[in-house]
Formats: C-alpha cells, sequence, structure tokens
C-alpha cells in the first residue's frame, strides 16, 4: 500500500532534502530568483509557494512558503517531511522586544520560547533549541544571536504583553519558529530559524520597516539561510 498523498501541498517538481521556510509566497519568489538557478514552481496549491533549483553547489534546494502562524507552519512542515525534507530552516521577520536589536538585523534563534497553542498541542515543553550543527553555522555566517518568543496573535490587543514576554528573556517574537521545532524534532529531522527584526516593539514608539526594505531584508534572510546551509554541509 502506498502512503497517501499530502493534502495542502501538490508537488509540481522535485523537492530537495534541504527547505528555506519564508513564511510569505511573495518572498519565496523572491529568495528563489535569488538563491536557485532556474528555479521550478514546487507548490502553488492554498497559495503556498515553493520553488525548487539548483543552488550554487550544485545541488538541489528548495524554498517553500508557510504562511502565517504555528498551524500553518506545521501543516507545511509536517508535509514537506513525508516528502522527504531532512533539514528545515525558517527564514522569517520578527519584532524586537528590547533595545539592542535595530531594525534590518538577522538574528539566529538559540531557543524558542513558547507561549503558542500549536508547539504545545505537539508536546513540545516551554522552550526549543534549533539543530545545534545548524544554529552554529548560523552564527558563523553573520546573524546575532537571539532568544526567540512564539505567539499565535500578530495583533495582540494586550498592552502589557510585549513587556512581559521580554522580562521572561525573550528578545524577539514571531509566530511559526515554535511549531517548525516541535513538528522537526517530532520527526527527528534539523530544523533552525533565523529572523530579520522588521519591528520595534519596546518602548512607547512602534515602528516597522517599510515596504521596499523589507523586500531587501528578505533577499538577504535567504542569502543567510543558503550560506548557513552551505556551511553545515562543509562541516559534515
Amino acid at each position: 500500500m502506498t502512503d497517501p498523498a499530502p493534502i495542502h501541498l501538490h508537488p509540481a517538481a522535485p523537492l530537495a532534502e534541504r527547505v528555506l521556510l519564508p513564511g510569505d509566497p511573495h518572498r519565496a519568489l523572491a529568495v528563489a530568483q535569488a538563491v536557485l538557478d532556474q528555479p521550478k514552481m514546487f507548490n502553488h496549491h492554498r497559495g503556498l509557494w515553493g520553488y525548487t533549483g539548483r543552488a550554487r553547489d550544485g545541488e538541489l534546494l528548495s524554498v517553500q512558503s508557510t504562511g502565517m502562524g504555528g498551524p500553518s507552519a506545521a501543516i507545511v512542515v509536517e508535509e514537506l517531511i513525508e516528502l522527504g525534507a531532512r533539514t528545515l530552516l525558517r527564514i522569517g521577520t520578527c519584532g524586537a522586544l528590547r533595545p539592542g536589536f535595530d531594525t534590518g538585523t538577522l538574528v539566529a534563534a538559540e531557543e524558542v520560547v513558547a507561549t503558542d497553542g500549536t508547539s504545545a498541542a505537539l508536546g513540545a515543553g516551554p522552550s526549543l533549541r534549533p539543530d545545534a550543527d545548524l544554529y552554529e553555522a548560523l552564527i558563523a555566517t553573520g546573524p546575532e544571536p537571539a532568544v526567540a518568543l512564539s505567539t499565535d496573535l500578530f495583533y495582540d490587543p494586550r498592552d502589557e504583553v510585549n513587556g512581559r514576554w521580554a522580562a521572561a528573556g525573550a528578545d524577539v517574537v514571531e509566530m511559526e519558529a515554535a511549531a517548525l521545532l516541535a513538528v522537526a524534532d517530532r520527526h527527528g529531522v534539523a530544523a533552525a530559524i533565523v529572523l530579520a527584526v522588521t519591528d520595534q516593539l519596546h518602548g512607547e514608539a512602534r515602528e516597522r520597516i517599510d515596504r521596499a526594505d523589507l523586500e531587501t531584508v528578505g533577499v538577504k534572510l535567504g542569502e543567510a539561510g543558503w550560506a548557513a546551509l552551505d556551511a553545515a554541509a562543509r562541516r559534515r
């Protein structure tokens, strides 16, 4: 009996064992155009654009969007692993919860504080850690270490929540990292997270990166993700 086909991803091209995971489908396209030679669309079902092509080492690399939030990310990651993905690297955005993480800065999550429902439903504890080799490769290629926190709400009405997250030790906040690490751990595959700071959420002022700079930093994330995958492979 053959395994059932994935429900949400409809592969139209081969999937690489190593996959970059932006949330935004438009970022997936921009990154694919920047880091892949002749990318071919891997998936477009449900607007979750994905691409596969040859990276600069001549080997296959896929870029697959996960959508917004832990539930969507968990579905996509689960199906990618079912299809053969073995190394998963989230390339996403985050908000800074404390000074010292300037807009546009890239950070690698050394730990993810899990306050989301998806990782809890998967049985994860209060914090998760990335694959050590991938994390070290990220740090070696430039991103700064940071503690990330995953939440379910982008628009959280509680004014004090950012302060409480910072008091709990988090440097930045995002929505998908804990789900990725929880699913990866469940299947025994390597996963890590690199994020770009696009919002300043501490203090009285709230600042967000402008659209042009957001597009630029999205490609920068893809370059950093590819560099880390390449560096990790060279260490083996």
